[in-house]
């Protein structure tokens, strides 16, 4: 058995950004279809702007908003986590090396 005991703040930060880009960019596609489908149906999303381009704007913009919020609780998740780690223990692993 070992046990996680710290983690790299930088590096769990930027993959936790990788995630919620990534995330974003699925929820901007979800706003998209959800806009093409307003504006097929002629419900304003904003009121003089197409809901075409409201939607895909959203595509460009939720991973960038996503990735930024993620890089950020990425940093401070971790940073808890190593605090806590060192005054109650770390998550408790079992391995099995496989040849």
């Amino acid at each position: 058995m070992v046990e996680l005991r710290k983690l790299g703040v930088l590096s769990v930060a930027k993959i936790n950004a990788v995630l919620s880009a990534f995330m974003g960019f699925i929820i901007g596609i979800f706003y998209a279809v959800l806009g093409a489908l307003m504006d097929a149906a002629g419900t304003p999303l904003v009121q003089g702007i197409s809901p075409i381009l409201v939607s895909f704007g959203l595509v460009l913009i939720m991973p960038i908003i996503y990735g930024i919020l993620g890089f950020i609780s990425g940093l401070i998740l971790a940073a808890l986590y190593n605090l806590f780690a060192s005054l109650f223990g770390g998550i408790e692993m079992k391995f099995k090396k496989v040849e």
